[in-house]
């Protein structure tokens, strides 16, 4: 079989799909098989030529004469979506009447009997109108209903220590990212000789109530988020964590330090320890920040050219490069003048700090350069940091020691072990037509020589306006067709019926889109990390070029790291040119994750640009949910 041109190789090498292999063998699946719910066939690694094909017995469509041309079939791209927050509904307070009829029989006794003033209080309780989302709600009312249990927030005929200290840690929210707004409580203000019992009471009942409610929902955010990933766009796919709420009252009622408790509900990762550090700084920053730095720079400036904005480049590296950085450097930054020339020992700083900011470490100054020099003013930083850490939380407590991540956003991938960060590399990722999903998987396998099996929309979306046009096409670059899982000719196949059962896909080559291998976490979004022959992409600053699969600017050290082998291993089984899953010695994490703030692996805060608009679709989310809680009764 003639094996597919470098020319469509490189257009091809956009695409991605997914195989699902075991430790021994690899077995293509393409995206149909999860359309249909299948696991997917198993298929021989042996490269075969097609057969032809009787077009009566294996052409598309029941009615094998020609069918009538219609407008070409499209697989539309998944959404982002208005967002919905949860809905609010009344606390059912009339289920904390006291079943028990007291005070019908007279008590004859002359010995004083001590009031119980929790008791009268907590008749007022079904006057209480509270709202909560249903979770919220069910943990209140199986709380109070119980009488025997008591109340949590006021004692004595007043609010309790223990209700200033839940209040406390509920107004300052804002510092683990959350918003404040969300769980204000207004404690009842009334004189003590001016208000009567009776009003007082309605008065704490309603703050007891109000206070356990907000806490409940504090509690729920800090540990899962705000919101529900899957409502912001068909590209988020998480099980959102389940929370239990039903003991916490309880616990809260019996803790001797209740903020201690709500503090530590937050997740306790050092990535959220590190932002949550950052939007302190930020946030207790005075006066300006730097912002006022400005670099008028049109075109681009080469090494060895000459810019009237050299000194402003000078000064914004100064203000936004590390300290290793600056002290690195410092015999350049002390004797620089302010002139125009763009010499090479200006040249090497720049290019430190474009390295430092992952960019392009060229010296060649372009708009990417100049937005890391400039920076974005705090405001915009605080936002960015708002969204990662409600997005690391819907991400485990713990990332466990040993994990991989990719961050879109900074088009770059980082492999952790023993809780250090042992690779790096830079990454292409997909273009905002072809977007990444966010998700978290486990890395299972590692194929050598891999088959590219050809997604569905790939075939329909892209191939199928050639293959009407010259059905032979797939035939003549190579690939290998079946239908109902039989291998037949391209030029066999009825291009104008439907595509369901055919699979297309490409032999393992130098030529082929995946490159030498690919790594695997088998997923229904038909993405992994994959080697590619388009090398040229890496070199570049913006990176969302791909059909929506991971390409890594270093495949052979990855395979390594995951395997828990050398490179010199990985590069002997690529060698042997045989088409082989290997499975790795225990799974691992892999987040394919979407975060604008993200710190090094030196603790320091990097910002990148929002290339989804994910960013912008959370914030919105987050500021309906906030609406929807602080709406009136």
């Amino acid at each position: 079989m003639k094996l597919v041109t470098k020319a469509a190789a490189s257009v091809l090498a956009l695409s991605c799909c997914i195989s699902a292999v075991g430790a021994t063998s690899a077995n293509a699946m393409t995206l149909m098989d999860f359309i249909r719910g299948g696991q997917g066939r198993q298929q021989s690694t042996q490269v075969s030529a097609p057969v032809p094909a009787n077009p009566a017995q294996d052409t598309l469509g029941s009615n094998p004469t020609p069918q009538v041309k219609g407008p070409l079939p499209k697989v539309d791209a998944p959404q982002y979506y208005t967002y919905k927050p949860e809905a609010m509904r009344l606390v059912a307070s009339n289920r904390f009447a006291d079943p028990v009829v007291t005070g019908a029989v007279a008590d004859a006794s002359a010995t004083p009997v001590a009031v119980d003033s929790s008791a009268s209080q907590r008749h007022h309780l079904t006057e209480v109108r509270v709202m909560a989302t249903n979770d919220v709600a069910k943990a209140v009312e199986s709380y109070y209903a119980d009488q025997s249990k008591p109340l949590v927030w006021v004692a004595d005929n007043t609010i309790s220590e223990k209700a200033k200290a839940a209040m406390a840690v509920l107004a300052d929210a804002a510092s683990v990212g959350l918003d404040p707004a969300d769980y204000a409580v207004t404690p009842p203000n009334f004189d003590q000789s001016s208000v009567d019992q009776e009003m007082r009471d309605r008065a704490l009942m309603q703050f007891e109530l109000t206070l356990s409610t907000k806490v409940l929902v504090f509690i729920q955010d800090t540990i899962r988020g705000r919101l529900d990933p899957n409502k912001i766009s068909g590209y988020h796919d998480f099980k959102r964590k389940d929370v239990n709420l039903m003991p916490v009252l309880g616990m809260l009622g019996a803790s001797p330090d209740v903020a201690a408790y709500l503090n530590s509900r937050s997740p306790s990762n050092q990535q959220f320890m590190e932002l949550k550090a950052e939007l302190a700084k930020l946030k207790g920053a005075s006066g300006g920040d730097g912002n006022n730095i400005s670099v008028s720079l049109t075109g681009i400036l080469k090494p060895g050219g000459s810019s009237p904005e050299m000194a402003n480049i000078v000064k914004a590296i100064q203000h936004r490069g590390s300290d290793v950085l600056k002290t690195a450097h410092a015999a350049t930054l002390d004797a620089y003048q302010g002139t125009p020339d763009y010499t090479p020992d200006l040249v090497a700083l720049v290019e430190d700090f474009q390295k430092e900011k992952g960019l392009t470490s060229d010296g060649v100054i372009g708009q990417s350069s100049v937005r890391a020099m400039v920076g974005e003013n705090n405001n915009v930083k605080i936002q960015k940091l708002v969204v990662a850490m409600e997005q690391l939380r819907w991400l485990p407590n713990e990332l466990g020691p040993r994990y991989v991540l990719i961050n879109q956003p900074a088009f770059m991938v980082y492999y952790h072990n023993n809780n250090q960060e042992q690779l790096s590399m830079r990454v292409v990722v997909g273009g905002k037509q072809h977007q990444t999903f966010f998700f978290e998987d486990q890395i299972q396998t590692v194929e050598f020589n891999p088959f590219w099996g050809v997604p569905q929309s790939i075939i329909i979306n892209e191939m199928l306006p050639k293959l009407r046009a010259d059905p032979n096409y797939l035939d003549r670059m190579g690939y290998q067709v079946e239908v109902g899982g039989r291998a037949v000719a391209s030029s066999s196949v009825d291009w104008y019926g439907s595509t369901k059962s055919v699979a297309v896909r490409q032999p393992p080559s130098s030529d082929n889109a995946l490159g030498e291998l690919k790594i695997l976490f088998p997923n229904s979004h038909a993405i992994y990390m994959h080697d590619t022959p388009q090398k040229s992409f890496f070199k570049k600053d913006m990176r969302a070029l791909s059909h929506g699969c991971v390409r890594l600017a270093d495949p052979r050290a990855m395979a390594a790291a995951v395997l828990n082998t050398t490179v010199a291993d990985v590069a002997k089984q690529i060698a042997g040119g045989q088409n082989k899953a290997v499975a790795v010695p225990q799974k691992l994490p892999i987040y394919i994750a979407y975060f604008t703030a993200w710190p090094n692996k030196d603790g320091v805060v990097q910002y990148f640009n929002d290339v989804y608009d994910r960013d912008a679709a959370t914030l919105k989310a987050l500021d309906a949910t906030t609406k929807s809680r602080t709406a009136q009764i």
